[in-house]
């Protein structure tokens, strides 16, 4: 049975200071918490409704559905919540392609743009300050555990372009057509906010404007959603290599 004091802090969880606070996060689902498993993260305690899971016992608690409910951050709770603690931040490589994010702040585009940077061998994403927490609940439910392969670290992005050496690109909408432009292995490509895209001051730090062309006959087409327009330039990217 769960304790009140158990309950208070796994559910504390879902805020970005108590996270902060305890070094913990949440993850959910049988599937997503065996990846975790498999990987660096440390484990602190798995809460679930089965036993079937390799972790040592005294990390263990079999909880029933009501207490699952209480504990869950989803909607529809997935058989188990786990707390993993944070790892410390990882040194940010320099001979390869970095993802930088200028203030994305949608947990399902962060989440998804971890996905990517899994799928096309994107080892580092620097993400502003002002971007949404990585070990946010909903984030880490939308990496599908990508999360444990991708080095993730949260920095001033305005001093780090100021101090970096290797070329910079950013995705505007009046930039180089993506498919006409020379493309490096190295590189930092910025992509923006959701609404405002890249900031004035990350923006005079950009050499590269580069551009997804539209090709489509309405005028009143809205631009590419920031995850769709992540995969698109990643894909060219890694195409060229």
């Amino acid at each position: 049975m769960l304790t009140k004091n158990q309950i208070k802090l796994i559910v504390s969880l879902t805020q970005k200071k108590q996270r902060l606070k305890h070094r913990l996060f949440l993850v959910e689902g049988k599937k997503t918490v065996d990846e975790f498993l498999r990987s660096d993260y440390t484990l602190h305690h798995i809460y679930a409704l089965s036993d079937d899971f390799d972790c040592p016992p005294e990390k263990f608690s079999l909880i029933t559905e009501a207490e699952l409910k209480k504990i869950s951050a989803l909607t529809t709770p997935q058989q188990v919540v786990a707390v993993f603690e944070m790892p410390p931040a990882e040194n940010i490589g320099s001979g390869k392609l970095i993802l930088a994010l200028d203030a994305v702040r949608d947990p399902g585009n962060l989440g998804t743009i971890i996905r990517l940077c899994d799928w096309f061998g994107i080892e580092d994403l620097v993400c502003s300050e002002t971007t949404v927490d990585c070990y946010n609940p909903k984030v880490v439910q939308a990496t599908m555990g990508s999360l444990t392969r991708v080095n993730i670290v949260y920095l001033n992005l305005e001093a780090f372009l100021r101090d970096s050496k290797i070329q910079k690109f950013g995705a505007f909408m009046d930039g180089e057509n993506i498919y006409e432009s020379e493309l490096p292995e190295k590189g930092i490509l910025i992509m923006g906010n959701e609404a405002n895209g890249i900031s004035a001051e990350i923006e005079k730090l950009i050499e590269n404007k580069l551009s997804i062309p539209s090709f489509s006959t309405h005028q009143s087409t809205e631009s590419l959603n920031v995850a769709t327009a992540t995969a698109i330039l990643l894909s060219e990217f890694k195409r060229r290599k």
